[in-house]
């Protein structure tokens, strides 16, 4: 049954990492959440596993959705290797401050940052983009791109959700900045995936079928059936429009960052 349960996340994970950018994290967490309380695990560890399990699967979905990006043209390779560098290291260091963090903050923390970028990319849908703005220099970016790392391996967003909108400010349309989004997923997952291993492991998580905050189990169920999802997602994207795309983007947000108040909170 459980995994069954982790091939359903998966399936869903994939199609929304290929038709979001946002590597699955969004979709992964909450119901990684829900399903690890229901297993009867430490509720001092449940967020944090969550957020490493998700970190884990989101390399085998970026894999797979930044190929199917890519053969659409729509990868940003150029501004891939700007940003890599800085948000692999971001993404390793997140990943120790989500460790020293208790659940409930994490939580929180999670719930208004996705609050926050849902209502920003929400509210900007209506606006145009300037197609005479340029992307910062290479210094400039490979900071924005430590970030986002940092960013995404306490929320486990993978980068989509601060990626996008950071590639949209500077006049990339939607479809090219989830592209672009997708495989800068790969450099945050991996180097936060091992962060969350290696400081679960210097905590010494008692819990079975785990590698530090990373569950095996449920890492190769999702990831096994979000490898194919992802790239229905994928093309999916690339038959809606830019606006429908990010407001979708944005109601998915608002929706995960209110489950997470709402558990915070109680």
């Amino acid at each position: 049954m459980e995994l069954i349960i982790f091939l359903i996340i998966g399936a869903l994970a994939g199609f929304a990492a290929g038709l979001f950018g946002v590597g699955g994290g969004t979709i992964i967490v909450p119901l990684l959440y829900i399903v690890f309380t229901q297993m009867g695990y430490s509720a001092d560890t449940i967020m944090h596993l969550a957020l490493g399990t998700s970190l884990a699967t989101i390399i085998v979905t970026s894999i797979s959705s930044l190929m199917a990006h890519n053969k659409k043209g729509a990868v940003l390779w150029p501004v891939f290797k700007n940003l890599t560098p800085g948000m692999a290291i971001g993404s390793f260091v997140g990943a120790g401050i989500a460790g020293w963090l208790s659940g409930v903050h994490l939580q929180l923390m999670v719930g208004l940052f996705l609050l926050w970028v849902a209502l920003t990319m929400f509210t900007g849908s209506k606006k145009l983009i300037d197609a005479n703005k340029v992307l910062p220099s290479t210094p400039k970016q490979l900071a924005a791109g430590a970030g986002i790392g940092v960013a995404s391996a306490i929320f486990d967003i993978g980068g989509g959700s601060l990626t996008v909108p950071y590639l949209n400010r500077y006049g990339v349309v939607m479809q090219k900045a989830v592209g672009t989004s997708a495989a800068c997923g790969l450099p945050i997952a991996i180097a936060g995936a091992l962060g969350f291993m290696i400081f679960g492991m210097q905590q010494e998580v008692n819990v079975p079928n785990t590698i530090g905050f990373v569950h095996v189990y449920a890492f190769l169920g999702i990831g096994s059936m979000s490898f194919f999802t992802a790239k229905l997602g994928a093309k999916v994207a690339h038959m809606l429009s830019p606006q429908i795309l990010k407001k979708c983007f944005a109601v998915l947000l608002f929706v995960v960052s209110c489950f997470f108040l709402y558990k915070g909170l109680l």
